[in-house]
C-alpha cells in the first residue's frame, strides 16, 4: 500500500456546537429479488401470484441499522465502506430525502446534498444550469450572477460551460454540481463521491473550498470508496458495514483501519479480514457516545425527522 500523507488537523472540541445529530437511525426498503430463500417471508398467496405472472417478489433490505453520530461546526466527516454498506443512504437520511423507520435526524439548518438540491437539466447549457441550480438553492438572481465566475473557476469547465450538460462526462457534471452547491455557502454540505472526480488541480480547488466552508463554522460529509481521499480531506471518519456503524473517530485512524481490512478482504484473506472487522466493531463500541446526551430535546434544531 502506498504511504499516506498526514492527517488533517481540526480545532473542533466537545464544546463546539452540534450541527447534525443522527440518533439510532434504522432504514429499510423493499426491492425485487430472484433469491427464493429471501422470498420465504412473503405471504404464500402473494408468492403464488408472483409465480403466475412472472413477477419477482419484493424483499426487505436493511440499509441502516441503529446508526448514531454527531457532526459539529468545523467537522469534515468522511464516510467509508464497501458498496451497499449504507453510505449514500446515510446522506439521504441526513438530507431529509429518506425517512427512517426508527430513530431521528436533527440538523440546525437545511443540509445541501450535492447533486440533488441543485437541479440539472441535460438539454440546457452549463451556464444555464448554474443559474437554475443557484435559484433552486434559494439564491436571488443577483446572488446567482455574482457567484457565476467563481462557480465556473471551481468546476474547471472553461469554455465547455457553454455546452449542453448532456454532452458532459459524469465527472464534469459532478464537478459542476459541487461548484454550484459550494457557492451557496451551506452550513451543512453532503458530498457523495464528487471529489474523486477530476484532476489534481480540481481536487486542490475543492479541498480549499471545503476548508473555507469549515472555517465559516459549517460541516461537511464526504462519501468515498478511497480511504486516501478521506485521510487527506477529512478530520473525522465513519466506517459503515452492511448498514452498521463499525467505528467513528479521527479520520486518519479510521481510514487506516478500513484500508487494511479492505486490502486483506481483496487479497482473499477472509479470516484475517473477519478478525480485523471484529476488532474494529469492538473498538467502535467502546468509544461510542450517546447522541441524546449532546442536544436539548426541549429546543430541537429546525430540520427534524421524528421517530
Amino acid at each position: 500500500m502506498a504511504p499516506s500523507s498526514g492527517p488533517v488537523t481540526s480545532a473542533v472540541t466537545a464544546l463546539t456546537p452540534v450541527q447534525v445529530a443522527v440518533d439510532d437511525v434504522h432504514v429499510r426498503y423493499r426491492t425485487p429479488s430472484s433469491d427464493t430463500s429471501a422470498a420465504r417471508d412473503v405471504p404464500r398467496p402473494l408468492r403464488v401470484v408472483n409465480r403466475l405472472i412472472g413477477r419477482q417478489a419484493n424483499v426487505a433490505v436493511r440499509a441502516l441499522a441503529g446508526v448514531s453520530l454527531v457532526a459539529r461546526s468545523g467537522d469534515a466527516i468522511g464516510v467509508v465502506g464497501l458498496n451497499g454498506s449504507g453510505k449514500s443512504t446515510l446522506l439521504r437520511v441526513i438530507a431529509g430525502l429518506e425517512r427512517p423507520i426508527r430513530g431521528q435526524v436533527l440538523a440546525r439548518t437545511q443540509p445541501v446534498l450535492l447533486g440533488v438540491n441543485a437541479a440539472m437539466v441535460p438539454e440546457l447549457t452549463g451556464q444555464q444550469n448554474v443559474r437554475l441550480g443557484c435559484l433552486a438553492m434559494g439564491m436571488t438572481p443577483e446572488q446567482a450572477a455574482a457567484a457565476y465566475r467563481d462557480i465556473v473557476e471551481l468546476s474547471g469547465l472553461g469554455p465547455q460551460i457553454h455546452h449542453p450538460m448532456k454532452t458532459y462526462s459524469s465527472g464534469m457534471g459532478a464537478r459542476l454540481k459541487f461548484a454550484i452547491a459550494a457557492a451557496a455557502n451551506p452550513k451543512i454540505l453532503l458530498i457523495d463521491e464528487a471529489l474523486a472526480t477530476g484532476d489534481a488541480a480540481f481536487r486542490e480547488r475543492s479541498q480549499d473550498r471545503m476548508d473555507r466552508l469549515r472555517a465559516s463554522a459549517g460541516c461537511t460529509f464526504l462519501v468515498s470508496h478511497a480511504a486516501k481521499t478521506i485521510e487527506e480531506t477529512c478530520t473525522r471518519a465513519v466506517w459503515l458495514h452492511k448498514g452498521h456503524l463499525v467505528m467513528e473517530g479521527d479520520a486518519y485512524a479510521v481510514a487506516q483501519k478500513y484500508r487494511w481490512w479492505a486490502w486483506n478482504l481483496a487479497k482473499g484473506e477472509d479470516e484475517k479480514a473477519s478478525s480485523l472487522l471484529d476488532d474494529a466493531f469492538r473498538e467502535g463500541h467502546d468509544t461510542a457516545v450517546r447522541v441524546t446526551d449532546l442536544y436539548d430535546p426541549s429546543a430541537p434544531p429546525r430540520h427534524v425527522r421524528a421517530r
